[in-house]
Protein backbone atom coordinates (compact mmCIF):
# COMPACT_ATOMS: atom_id res chain seq x y z
CA UNK A 1 0.00 0.00 0.00
CA UNK A 2 1.48 3.07 -1.23
CA UNK A 3 -1.00 6.20 -1.81
CA UNK A 4 -2.89 7.47 1.04
CA UNK A 5 -6.32 6.55 0.47
CA UNK A 6 -5.28 2.86 0.21
CA UNK A 7 -3.65 3.20 3.40
CA UNK A 8 -6.58 5.39 5.07
CA UNK A 9 -9.46 2.57 3.20
CA UNK A 10 -7.14 -0.36 4.97
CA UNK A 11 -6.99 1.02 8.37
CA UNK A 12 -10.30 1.87 8.31
CA UNK A 13 -11.05 -2.33 7.06
CA UNK A 14 -8.76 -3.30 10.13
CA UNK A 15 -10.89 -0.91 12.32
CA UNK A 16 -8.11 1.08 13.26
CA UNK A 17 -7.14 4.74 13.86
CA UNK A 18 -4.47 6.01 11.73
CA UNK A 19 -1.86 9.22 12.49
CA UNK A 20 0.25 11.19 9.47
CA UNK A 21 2.87 14.23 10.68
CA UNK A 22 3.61 17.24 8.21
CA UNK A 23 6.95 18.73 8.49
CA UNK A 24 8.50 22.18 6.81
CA UNK A 25 11.57 22.74 5.19
CA UNK A 26 14.40 24.16 7.57
CA UNK A 27 16.58 27.10 6.38
CA UNK A 28 20.11 25.98 7.34
CA UNK A 29 22.05 22.82 6.99
CA UNK A 30 21.94 22.26 10.71
CA UNK A 31 18.58 22.61 10.90
CA UNK A 32 18.10 19.98 7.83
CA UNK A 33 20.48 17.44 10.15
CA UNK A 34 17.71 17.99 13.11
CA UNK A 35 14.67 17.69 11.37
CA UNK A 36 16.27 14.40 9.63
CA UNK A 37 17.61 13.20 13.25
CA UNK A 38 13.60 14.16 14.68
CA UNK A 39 11.92 12.53 12.15
CA UNK A 40 13.85 8.98 12.68
CA UNK A 41 12.88 9.40 16.47
CA UNK A 42 9.26 10.06 14.83
CA UNK A 43 9.14 7.44 12.51
CA UNK A 44 9.00 5.19 15.82
CA UNK A 45 5.84 6.73 16.35
CA UNK A 46 4.30 5.14 13.46
CA UNK A 47 2.31 7.73 10.90
CA UNK A 48 1.52 6.26 8.04
CA UNK A 49 2.71 8.86 5.54
CA UNK A 50 4.85 12.28 5.91
CA UNK A 51 4.52 15.47 4.45
CA UNK A 52 6.78 18.43 3.70
CA UNK A 53 5.46 21.92 3.00
CA UNK A 54 6.23 23.76 -0.11
CA UNK A 55 6.83 27.07 1.56
CA UNK A 56 5.88 30.35 0.68
CA UNK A 57 5.72 31.64 -2.51
CA UNK A 58 7.72 28.62 -3.46
CA UNK A 59 10.75 29.33 -1.58
CA UNK A 60 11.77 25.72 -0.42
CA UNK A 61 10.56 24.22 -3.62
CA UNK A 62 13.99 22.10 -4.04
CA UNK A 63 14.39 21.11 -0.52
CA UNK A 64 10.86 20.03 -0.75
CA UNK A 65 11.93 17.71 -3.27
CA UNK A 66 14.86 16.77 -1.74
CA UNK A 67 13.17 15.73 1.12
CA UNK A 68 11.20 13.86 -0.50
CA UNK A 69 14.05 11.83 -2.15
CA UNK A 70 15.55 11.21 1.00
CA UNK A 71 12.45 10.51 3.09
CA UNK A 72 11.67 7.12 0.59
CA UNK A 73 14.87 6.39 -0.32
CA UNK A 74 17.09 6.61 3.42
CA UNK A 75 14.52 7.05 6.06
CA UNK A 76 11.62 4.47 4.48
CA UNK A 77 8.59 7.07 5.26
CA UNK A 78 5.74 6.67 2.70
CA UNK A 79 5.47 10.64 1.35
CA UNK A 80 3.38 13.35 0.87
CA UNK A 81 4.90 16.09 -1.34
CA UNK A 82 3.20 19.76 -1.44
CA UNK A 83 3.04 21.41 -4.93
CA UNK A 84 1.72 24.54 -5.50
CA UNK A 85 0.77 27.19 -8.36
CA UNK A 86 2.63 29.93 -6.57
CA UNK A 87 6.40 30.97 -9.15
CA UNK A 88 5.64 27.42 -10.69
CA UNK A 89 5.69 27.93 -14.96
CA UNK A 90 4.61 24.20 -16.25
CA UNK A 91 7.90 23.22 -16.98
CA UNK A 92 8.77 23.68 -13.43
CA UNK A 93 5.91 21.49 -12.45
CA UNK A 94 6.53 18.76 -14.61
CA UNK A 95 10.00 18.62 -13.07
CA UNK A 96 8.95 18.58 -10.03
CA UNK A 97 6.76 15.66 -10.69
CA UNK A 98 9.14 13.85 -12.72
CA UNK A 99 11.59 14.18 -9.44
CA UNK A 100 8.58 12.99 -7.21
CA UNK A 101 7.82 10.28 -9.66
CA UNK A 102 11.52 8.78 -10.10
CA UNK A 103 12.06 9.23 -5.98
CA UNK A 104 8.85 6.15 -5.42
CA UNK A 105 6.37 9.32 -4.35
CA UNK A 106 2.63 8.38 -5.23
CA UNK A 107 1.10 11.29 -3.54
CA UNK A 108 0.68 14.92 -4.35
CA UNK A 109 -0.50 17.68 -2.33
CA UNK A 110 -2.01 20.28 -4.87
CA UNK A 111 -2.41 23.94 -3.42
CA UNK A 112 -2.65 27.02 -5.28
CA UNK A 113 -0.35 28.33 -2.57
CA UNK A 114 0.47 31.38 -0.98
CA UNK A 115 1.34 34.94 -2.75
CA UNK A 116 4.91 35.36 -4.13
CA UNK A 117 7.21 36.69 -1.81
CA UNK A 118 7.38 40.45 -1.07
CA UNK A 119 3.76 40.25 -3.04
CA UNK A 120 0.36 40.22 -0.52
CA UNK A 121 -1.70 39.49 -3.99
CA UNK A 122 -1.57 36.56 -5.74
CA UNK A 123 0.05 36.52 -8.81
CA UNK A 124 -0.13 33.52 -11.78
CA UNK A 125 3.34 32.80 -12.90
CA UNK A 126 4.00 33.22 -16.63
CA UNK A 127 2.80 30.21 -18.99
CA UNK A 128 1.85 28.41 -15.07
CA UNK A 129 -1.41 27.47 -13.26
CA UNK A 130 -4.07 29.90 -11.55
CA UNK A 131 -6.05 27.59 -9.43
CA UNK A 132 -5.80 24.17 -7.48
CA UNK A 133 -7.78 22.38 -9.75
CA UNK A 134 -5.77 23.06 -13.34
CA UNK A 135 -2.47 21.65 -11.11
CA UNK A 136 -5.53 18.81 -10.15
CA UNK A 137 -6.43 18.48 -14.30
CA UNK A 138 -2.52 19.03 -15.35
CA UNK A 139 -1.34 15.90 -13.07
CA UNK A 140 -3.99 13.35 -14.09
CA UNK A 141 -3.85 14.22 -17.53
CA UNK A 142 0.07 13.42 -17.61
CA UNK A 143 0.42 10.79 -14.77
CA UNK A 144 -3.11 9.40 -15.08
CA UNK A 145 -3.96 7.52 -12.10
CA UNK A 146 -0.10 7.23 -10.53
CA UNK A 147 -0.42 9.56 -7.80
CA UNK A 148 -3.29 10.15 -4.96
CA UNK A 149 -3.69 14.23 -5.52
CA UNK A 150 -4.61 16.41 -2.03
CA UNK A 151 -6.85 19.20 -2.21
CA UNK A 152 -7.24 21.61 0.35
CA UNK A 153 -10.15 21.87 2.30
CA UNK A 154 -11.27 24.63 4.60
CA UNK A 155 -13.74 23.94 7.70
CA UNK A 156 -13.85 27.54 8.57
CA UNK A 157 -14.44 28.88 4.67
CA UNK A 158 -11.72 29.82 2.33
CA UNK A 159 -10.27 33.32 2.58
CA UNK A 160 -11.59 34.78 0.11
CA UNK A 161 -14.92 33.10 -0.53
CA UNK A 162 -17.99 35.17 -1.10
CA UNK A 163 -20.02 32.35 0.15
CA UNK A 164 -20.37 28.54 1.47
CA UNK A 165 -22.28 26.95 -1.58
CA UNK A 166 -19.65 28.55 -3.94
CA UNK A 167 -16.64 26.86 -1.95
CA UNK A 168 -18.65 23.62 -1.69
CA UNK A 169 -18.90 23.70 -5.72
CA UNK A 170 -15.59 24.41 -5.58
CA UNK A 171 -14.38 21.32 -4.09
CA UNK A 172 -16.95 19.74 -5.80
CA UNK A 173 -15.17 20.36 -8.86
CA UNK A 174 -11.50 19.72 -7.60
CA UNK A 175 -12.96 16.44 -6.67
CA UNK A 176 -14.39 15.79 -10.16
CA UNK A 177 -11.39 16.96 -12.10
CA UNK A 178 -9.49 13.71 -9.96
CA UNK A 179 -8.41 14.69 -6.47
CA UNK A 180 -8.94 11.95 -3.95
CA UNK A 181 -7.95 12.96 -0.53
CA UNK A 182 -8.93 16.48 1.42
CA UNK A 183 -6.52 18.09 3.83
CA UNK A 184 -7.88 20.40 5.94
CA UNK A 185 -6.84 23.65 7.27
CA UNK A 186 -5.73 23.69 10.83
CA UNK A 187 -8.88 24.49 13.28
CA UNK A 188 -9.57 24.78 17.17
CA UNK A 189 -13.79 24.81 16.96
CA UNK A 190 -14.51 20.83 16.47
CA UNK A 191 -18.16 22.55 15.59
CA UNK A 192 -17.13 24.28 13.24
CA UNK A 193 -15.54 21.78 11.89
CA UNK A 194 -17.67 18.74 12.02
CA UNK A 195 -20.38 21.12 10.71
CA UNK A 196 -18.72 21.44 7.62
CA UNK A 197 -17.70 17.66 7.16
CA UNK A 198 -21.30 17.17 7.02
CA UNK A 199 -21.99 19.47 4.21
CA UNK A 200 -19.16 17.63 2.29
CA UNK A 201 -20.64 14.88 2.93
CA UNK A 202 -24.14 15.91 2.39
CA UNK A 203 -22.51 17.09 -1.20
CA UNK A 204 -22.05 13.52 -2.46
CA UNK A 205 -18.53 13.79 -1.42
CA UNK A 206 -17.07 10.41 0.06
CA UNK A 207 -12.97 10.63 -0.44
CA UNK A 208 -11.54 10.65 2.77
CA UNK A 209 -11.05 13.74 4.56
CA UNK A 210 -7.83 14.47 6.60
CA UNK A 211 -7.86 16.66 9.35
CA UNK A 212 -5.54 18.85 10.40
CA UNK A 213 -4.56 19.22 13.96
CA UNK A 214 -2.52 22.11 15.27
CA UNK A 215 -0.48 20.38 18.74
CA UNK A 216 -0.42 23.27 21.67
CA UNK A 217 3.02 24.05 21.84
CA UNK A 218 3.61 27.16 24.02
CA UNK A 219 0.38 29.82 24.38
CA UNK A 220 3.03 32.14 22.42
CA UNK A 221 3.39 29.93 19.47
CA UNK A 222 -0.54 28.91 19.74
CA UNK A 223 -1.33 32.53 19.94
CA UNK A 224 1.31 33.69 16.87
CA UNK A 225 -0.14 31.02 14.62
CA UNK A 226 -3.90 31.63 15.06
CA UNK A 227 -3.24 35.63 14.48
CA UNK A 228 -1.16 34.35 11.20
CA UNK A 229 -4.06 31.70 10.09
CA UNK A 230 -7.16 33.73 11.68
CA UNK A 231 -8.15 31.05 13.41
CA UNK A 232 -11.35 30.47 15.13
CA UNK A 233 -10.95 30.06 18.93
CA UNK A 234 -13.59 28.38 21.01
CA UNK A 235 -13.52 30.93 24.31
CA UNK A 236 -13.56 27.52 26.45
CA UNK A 237 -9.81 27.08 24.75
CA UNK A 238 -8.79 30.59 25.57
CA UNK A 239 -10.50 30.24 28.70
CA UNK A 240 -8.01 27.40 29.59
CA UNK A 241 -5.37 28.70 28.32
CA UNK A 242 -5.26 32.86 29.40
CA UNK A 243 -4.87 31.72 33.41
CA UNK A 244 -1.71 30.12 32.38
CA UNK A 245 0.01 31.37 29.27
CA UNK A 246 3.16 31.95 31.07
CA UNK A 247 3.55 28.18 31.79
CA UNK A 248 4.74 26.77 28.88
CA UNK A 249 4.45 22.95 30.53
CA UNK A 250 0.72 23.68 31.94
CA UNK A 251 -0.03 25.07 28.32
CA UNK A 252 0.66 21.82 26.80
CA UNK A 253 -0.21 19.43 29.15
CA UNK A 254 -3.96 21.34 29.11
CA UNK A 255 -3.92 22.17 25.88
CA UNK A 256 -2.96 18.32 24.90
CA UNK A 257 -6.21 17.23 26.57
CA UNK A 258 -8.19 19.84 24.66
CA UNK A 259 -6.92 18.71 21.20
CA UNK A 260 -7.37 15.45 22.00
CA UNK A 261 -10.68 15.75 23.26
CA UNK A 262 -11.55 17.27 19.96
CA UNK A 263 -10.30 14.63 17.76
CA UNK A 264 -12.06 12.09 19.92
CA UNK A 265 -15.32 14.47 18.81
CA UNK A 266 -14.17 14.00 15.30
CA UNK A 267 -13.48 10.37 15.57
CA UNK A 268 -16.70 9.64 17.20
CA UNK A 269 -18.97 11.45 14.22
CA UNK A 270 -19.58 8.34 12.11
CA UNK A 271 -21.22 9.96 9.31
CA UNK A 272 -18.02 11.96 8.90
CA UNK A 273 -16.06 8.74 8.10
CA UNK A 274 -13.05 10.17 9.55
CA UNK A 275 -10.17 7.86 11.19
CA UNK A 276 -7.48 9.51 11.63
CA UNK A 277 -5.63 12.62 12.74
CA UNK A 278 -2.71 14.77 10.37
CA UNK A 279 -0.65 16.63 12.73
CA UNK A 280 1.01 19.88 11.98
CA UNK A 281 4.20 19.35 13.76
CA UNK A 282 5.76 22.36 13.53
CA UNK A 283 9.19 20.22 13.31
CA UNK A 284 8.45 19.62 16.99
CA UNK A 285 8.36 16.26 18.68
CA UNK A 286 7.27 16.54 22.07
CA UNK A 287 3.29 18.30 21.26
CA UNK A 288 2.77 15.24 18.84
CA UNK A 289 4.20 12.50 21.32
CA UNK A 290 1.99 13.98 23.73
CA UNK A 291 -1.27 14.17 21.76
CA UNK A 292 -0.67 10.24 19.95
CA UNK A 293 -0.35 9.19 24.14
CA UNK A 294 -3.62 10.91 25.24
CA UNK A 295 -5.15 9.39 22.66
CA UNK A 296 -3.71 5.82 23.06
CA UNK A 297 -2.82 5.92 19.55
CA UNK A 298 -0.34 2.94 19.15
CA UNK A 299 1.46 2.09 16.16
CA UNK A 300 0.87 -1.34 15.20
CA UNK A 301 4.52 -3.86 13.88
CA UNK A 302 2.84 -3.47 10.06
CA UNK A 303 2.81 -0.38 9.94
CA UNK A 304 5.93 0.45 12.43
CA UNK A 305 8.13 -2.50 11.34
CA UNK A 306 6.81 -3.71 8.27
CA UNK A 307 9.95 -5.82 7.63
CA UNK A 308 12.87 -6.24 10.43
CA UNK A 309 14.97 -3.21 8.20
CA UNK A 310 14.03 0.03 7.00
CA UNK A 311 12.70 -0.15 3.96
CA UNK A 312 13.81 1.75 1.18
CA UNK A 313 10.78 3.24 -0.60
CA UNK A 314 12.30 4.46 -4.00
CA UNK A 315 10.71 3.02 -7.25
CA UNK A 316 12.77 0.12 -8.26
CA UNK A 317 13.60 -0.72 -4.05
CA UNK A 318 10.06 -1.41 -2.79
CA UNK A 319 9.87 -5.24 -3.72
CA UNK A 320 13.13 -5.51 -2.20
CA UNK A 321 12.26 -8.27 0.87
CA UNK A 322 15.76 -9.36 1.84
CA UNK A 323 18.93 -7.94 2.61
CA UNK A 324 22.36 -9.42 4.62
CA UNK A 325 22.08 -9.22 7.95
CA UNK A 326 25.83 -7.22 8.70
CA UNK A 327 24.10 -3.71 7.13
CA UNK A 328 21.14 -4.34 10.06
CA UNK A 329 22.09 -0.90 11.77
CA UNK A 330 23.76 0.63 8.78
CA UNK A 331 20.91 1.25 6.56
CA UNK A 332 22.28 4.47 4.79
CA UNK A 333 25.33 2.33 3.93
CA UNK A 334 23.48 -0.56 2.69
CA UNK A 335 21.46 1.68 0.24
CA UNK A 336 24.47 3.77 -1.11
CA UNK A 337 26.36 0.39 -1.83
CA UNK A 338 23.39 -1.34 -3.83
CA UNK A 339 22.08 1.50 -5.30
CA UNK A 340 23.54 0.65 -8.89
CA UNK A 341 21.61 -2.85 -8.74
CA UNK A 342 19.53 -2.96 -11.53
CA UNK A 343 17.11 -5.13 -9.19
CA UNK A 344 17.23 -6.19 -5.68
CA UNK A 345 16.34 -9.19 -3.94
CA UNK A 346 12.70 -10.71 -3.68
CA UNK A 347 11.73 -13.63 -1.12
CA UNK A 348 15.27 -14.80 -1.61
CA UNK A 349 18.83 -14.30 -1.77
CA UNK A 350 20.21 -15.88 -4.43
CA UNK A 351 23.15 -15.58 -6.31
CA UNK A 352 24.99 -12.69 -5.61
CA UNK A 353 28.33 -13.47 -7.30
CA UNK A 354 26.64 -10.70 -10.46
CA UNK A 355 25.77 -7.67 -8.75
CA UNK A 356 28.85 -6.21 -7.08
CA UNK A 357 28.92 -4.06 -4.26
CA UNK A 358 30.08 -0.22 -4.53
CA UNK A 359 33.02 0.43 -3.22
CA UNK A 360 33.39 2.69 -0.18
CA UNK A 361 34.66 5.46 -1.77
CA UNK A 362 31.28 7.29 -0.28
CA UNK A 363 31.07 9.40 2.60
CA UNK A 364 32.06 6.70 5.54
CA UNK A 365 33.63 9.72 7.69
CA UNK A 366 31.44 8.97 11.26
CA UNK A 367 29.41 11.83 11.90
CA UNK A 368 31.21 12.93 15.28
CA UNK A 369 33.94 15.63 15.80
CA UNK A 370 36.51 14.97 17.83
CA UNK A 371 35.60 16.20 20.71
CA UNK A 372 31.95 14.55 20.39
CA UNK A 373 33.78 11.31 20.32
CA UNK A 374 35.58 12.28 23.38
CA UNK A 375 32.35 13.25 25.02
CA UNK A 376 30.38 10.30 24.11
CA UNK A 377 33.13 7.59 24.33
CA UNK A 378 35.65 9.26 26.28
CA UNK A 379 39.49 8.40 25.94
CA UNK A 380 39.49 4.79 26.07
CA UNK A 381 43.51 3.40 26.21
CA UNK A 382 43.18 0.06 27.23
CA UNK A 383 41.17 -3.02 25.97
CA UNK A 384 39.60 -2.99 29.51
CA UNK A 385 38.37 0.43 28.79
CA UNK A 386 37.33 -0.46 25.05
CA UNK A 387 35.43 -3.79 26.45
CA UNK A 388 33.55 -1.99 28.54
CA UNK A 389 31.90 0.95 26.10
CA UNK A 390 30.70 -2.24 24.06
CA UNK A 391 29.49 -3.74 27.24
CA UNK A 392 27.41 0.03 27.80
CA UNK A 393 26.32 -0.12 24.61
CA UNK A 394 24.32 -3.74 24.94
CA UNK A 395 23.00 -2.31 28.27
CA UNK A 396 21.34 0.04 26.86
CA UNK A 397 23.59 2.98 27.82
CA UNK A 398 25.06 4.18 25.56
CA UNK A 399 23.63 5.54 23.10
CA UNK A 400 25.66 4.68 19.75
CA UNK A 401 28.86 2.62 18.72
CA UNK A 402 30.66 3.83 15.47
CA UNK A 403 29.14 0.33 13.70
CA UNK A 404 25.86 1.08 14.51
CA UNK A 405 23.88 4.34 13.52
CA UNK A 406 21.08 3.78 15.39
CA UNK A 407 20.57 2.44 19.18
CA UNK A 408 20.43 -0.61 20.25
CA UNK A 409 17.44 -2.80 19.05
CA UNK A 410 14.62 -3.81 21.59
CA UNK A 411 15.09 -7.49 20.58
CA UNK A 412 18.61 -6.90 21.96
CA UNK A 413 17.53 -5.90 25.44
CA UNK A 414 16.36 -10.25 25.76
CA UNK A 415 20.32 -10.71 25.70
CA UNK A 416 22.26 -7.95 26.95
CA UNK A 417 23.97 -9.41 29.94
CA UNK A 418 25.34 -12.16 28.35
CA UNK A 419 26.17 -10.23 25.21
CA UNK A 420 27.87 -7.24 28.03
CA UNK A 421 29.79 -10.38 29.80
CA UNK A 422 31.32 -11.80 26.85
CA UNK A 423 32.34 -8.04 25.63
CA UNK A 424 34.18 -7.84 28.62
CA UNK A 425 35.77 -11.09 28.13
CA UNK A 426 37.58 -9.57 24.72
CA UNK A 427 35.04 -10.03 22.20
CA UNK A 428 33.71 -6.69 20.93
CA UNK A 429 30.45 -7.27 19.52
CA UNK A 430 28.64 -5.10 16.98
CA UNK A 431 25.94 -6.76 15.63
CA UNK A 432 23.32 -9.63 17.78
CA UNK A 433 20.13 -11.44 17.45
CA UNK A 434 18.14 -13.60 19.79
CA UNK A 435 16.58 -16.58 18.59
CA UNK A 436 13.08 -16.73 17.79
CA UNK A 437 10.67 -19.36 17.43
CA UNK A 438 7.35 -18.85 16.02
CA UNK A 439 6.42 -15.37 18.38
CA UNK A 440 3.15 -13.40 16.91
CA UNK A 441 4.50 -11.19 14.22
CA UNK A 442 2.97 -8.20 16.56
CA UNK A 443 5.41 -8.83 19.61
CA UNK A 444 6.33 -5.62 21.14
CA UNK A 445 10.16 -6.43 20.65
CA UNK A 446 10.60 -9.27 17.59
CA UNK A 447 7.22 -8.45 15.76
CA UNK A 448 7.43 -7.10 12.34
CA UNK A 449 5.42 -7.59 8.99
CA UNK A 450 1.67 -8.43 8.22
CA UNK A 451 -0.84 -9.25 11.27
CA UNK A 452 -1.51 -12.54 12.14
CA UNK A 453 1.80 -13.85 11.34
CA UNK A 454 4.63 -15.80 13.02
CA UNK A 455 7.92 -14.74 13.16
CA UNK A 456 11.27 -16.71 13.51
CA UNK A 457 15.33 -16.46 13.68
CA UNK A 458 18.39 -17.85 14.52
CA UNK A 459 20.85 -16.52 17.27
CA UNK A 460 23.32 -14.56 15.56
CA UNK A 461 26.44 -12.65 17.03
CA UNK A 462 29.23 -10.49 15.40
CA UNK A 463 31.90 -9.28 16.93
CA UNK A 464 36.05 -8.08 16.71
CA UNK A 465 38.11 -10.75 18.67
CA UNK A 466 42.13 -11.16 18.46
CA UNK A 467 43.43 -14.12 16.80
CA UNK A 468 44.34 -16.09 19.54
CA UNK A 469 40.93 -16.01 21.45
CA UNK A 470 39.09 -16.02 18.01
CA UNK A 471 41.03 -19.53 17.15
CA UNK A 472 40.43 -21.22 20.13
CA UNK A 473 36.91 -19.86 20.24
CA UNK A 474 35.81 -21.63 16.97
CA UNK A 475 37.53 -24.47 17.63
CA UNK A 476 35.24 -25.54 20.01
CA UNK A 477 32.66 -24.19 18.00
CA UNK A 478 33.92 -26.55 15.51
CA UNK A 479 32.33 -29.52 18.16
CA UNK A 480 29.03 -27.63 18.10
CA UNK A 481 27.18 -29.07 15.15
CA UNK A 482 24.30 -26.62 15.12
CA UNK A 483 27.04 -23.57 14.19
CA UNK A 484 28.47 -21.89 11.58
CA UNK A 485 30.62 -19.05 11.38
CA UNK A 486 32.79 -17.16 9.07
CA UNK A 487 36.25 -14.74 10.50
CA UNK A 488 37.87 -12.93 8.51
CA UNK A 489 40.48 -10.17 9.20
CA UNK A 490 41.61 -7.15 7.25
CA UNK A 491 44.17 -8.52 5.20
CA UNK A 492 40.73 -11.01 4.03
CA UNK A 493 42.23 -14.45 5.12
CA UNK A 494 39.08 -16.05 5.84
CA UNK A 495 38.10 -19.32 8.12
CA UNK A 496 34.80 -20.81 8.30
CA UNK A 497 33.11 -24.27 8.56
CA UNK A 498 29.73 -22.78 6.27
CA UNK A 499 28.78 -23.68 2.59
CA UNK A 500 28.99 -21.10 -0.15
CA UNK A 501 24.94 -20.76 -0.20
CA UNK A 502 23.09 -17.94 1.60
CA UNK A 503 21.76 -19.17 5.30
CA UNK A 504 18.58 -17.11 6.29
CA UNK A 505 18.62 -16.12 9.63
CA UNK A 506 15.57 -14.06 9.95
CA UNK A 507 11.62 -14.98 8.18
CA UNK A 508 8.05 -15.34 8.89
CA UNK A 509 4.68 -16.81 7.50
CA UNK A 510 1.63 -14.52 7.30
CA UNK A 511 -1.32 -15.10 5.86
CA UNK A 512 -2.03 -14.81 2.35
CA UNK A 513 1.56 -14.86 1.69
CA UNK A 514 4.60 -16.88 0.98
CA UNK A 515 7.46 -17.36 3.17
CA UNK A 516 9.17 -14.02 3.62
CA UNK A 517 12.63 -14.70 4.68
CA UNK A 518 14.05 -10.70 4.87
CA UNK A 519 17.88 -11.04 6.35
CA UNK A 520 20.57 -13.67 5.52
CA UNK A 521 23.88 -14.64 6.32
CA UNK A 522 26.39 -14.87 2.51
CA UNK A 523 29.83 -15.04 2.14
CA UNK A 524 30.53 -12.64 -0.60
CA UNK A 525 28.09 -10.44 1.16
CA UNK A 526 30.26 -10.76 4.27
CA UNK A 527 33.75 -9.96 2.47
CA UNK A 528 32.15 -6.92 1.39
CA UNK A 529 30.85 -5.88 4.96
CA UNK A 530 34.33 -6.55 5.79
CA UNK A 531 36.08 -3.33 4.37
CA UNK A 532 33.58 -1.51 5.77
CA UNK A 533 33.75 -2.71 9.28
CA UNK A 534 37.24 -2.32 9.63
CA UNK A 535 37.09 1.34 7.48
CA UNK A 536 34.80 2.21 10.40
CA UNK A 537 37.07 1.15 13.13
CA UNK A 538 39.74 3.12 11.26
CA UNK A 539 38.01 6.29 11.15
CA UNK A 540 37.12 6.05 14.99
CA UNK A 541 40.81 5.84 15.37
CA UNK A 542 41.01 8.72 12.92
CA UNK A 543 38.89 10.80 15.78
CA UNK A 544 41.53 10.77 18.22
CA UNK A 545 44.69 11.26 15.82
CA UNK A 546 45.00 14.39 17.67
CA UNK A 547 43.63 14.61 20.87
CA UNK A 548 44.63 11.14 22.10
CA UNK A 549 47.20 9.65 20.24
CA UNK A 550 47.17 6.58 22.42
CA UNK A 551 43.25 5.90 22.05
CA UNK A 552 44.14 6.40 18.33
CA UNK A 553 46.48 3.69 18.38
CA UNK A 554 44.84 1.57 20.38
CA UNK A 555 41.92 1.17 18.19
CA UNK A 556 43.81 1.26 15.24
CA UNK A 557 45.83 -1.85 16.47
CA UNK A 558 42.81 -3.53 17.21
CA UNK A 559 41.43 -2.68 13.19
CA UNK A 560 45.02 -3.93 12.10
CA UNK A 561 45.26 -7.08 14.15
CA UNK A 562 41.48 -8.13 15.60
CA UNK A 563 39.57 -11.01 12.99
CA UNK A 564 35.86 -9.91 12.17
CA UNK A 565 33.80 -12.82 13.38
CA UNK A 566 30.18 -14.15 12.30
CA UNK A 567 28.43 -17.15 14.51
CA UNK A 568 24.84 -18.60 13.92
CA UNK A 569 23.46 -21.00 15.97
CA UNK A 570 20.81 -22.46 13.58
CA UNK A 571 18.81 -24.36 16.13
CA UNK A 572 16.16 -21.48 16.58
CA UNK A 573 14.45 -24.50 18.51
CA UNK A 574 16.63 -25.10 21.15
CA UNK A 575 14.80 -23.56 24.24
CA UNK A 576 18.21 -22.50 25.76
CA UNK A 577 18.51 -19.16 24.85
CA UNK A 578 22.02 -18.76 26.05
CA UNK A 579 23.58 -21.71 23.90
CA UNK A 580 25.20 -19.33 21.39
CA UNK A 581 27.05 -17.80 24.18
CA UNK A 582 27.79 -20.73 26.22
CA UNK A 583 31.23 -21.61 23.86
CA UNK A 584 31.82 -17.85 24.86
CA UNK A 585 31.67 -18.56 28.81
CA UNK A 586 33.43 -21.94 28.56
CA UNK A 587 36.79 -20.23 26.87
CA UNK A 588 36.58 -17.24 29.44
CA UNK A 589 36.10 -19.57 32.46
CA UNK A 590 39.18 -21.67 30.83
CA UNK A 591 41.74 -18.73 30.50
CA UNK A 592 40.52 -15.61 31.72
CA UNK A 593 40.99 -12.80 29.80
CA UNK A 594 43.45 -10.08 30.99
CA UNK A 595 42.33 -6.64 29.45
CA UNK A 596 45.08 -4.15 29.26
CA UNK A 597 47.02 -5.11 32.72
Amino acid sequence: MVKISEKIAKAQQEGRNWWSFEFFPPKTQDGWANLYSRIEKMKELGPIFVDITWGAGGATSGATAGFVKTAHADLGLETCMHLTCTNMPVADVDTALQEAYDSGCRNILALRGDPPRGSEEWIMAEGGFNHAIDLVRHIRKKYGDYFDIGVAGFPEGHPHSTNEDDEMRYLREKVDAGANVIFTQMFYDVDVFIKWGRRVRAEGITIPIVPGIMPIQTYAAFKRRIDFMKTIVPQSLWDLLEPIKDDDKAVRELGTKFVADMCRKILATEDLGIHGIHCYTMNLSRGTEMLLEELNFVPTADVLKPLPWRLSLTSKRRTETTRPIFWSNRTRSYVTRTSDWDEFPNGRWGDQASPAFGDLNFSLALPHSPSEAATLWGNPTTLKEISALFAKFCRGDLKSLPWSDQPRAKETSTISEPLARINEAGFLTINSQPRVDGEPSNHPAYGWGPRLGYVYQKAYLEFFAPPELANKLLDLIDDLPAATYHAVNKQGELRTNSGDGPNAVTWGVFPGAEVIQPTVVDAMAFMAWKDEAFELGAQWAKLYSTSSPATANLIQGIMDSYYLVNIVYNNYRDPDDLAIFKPFFQLSEAAPVVNGH
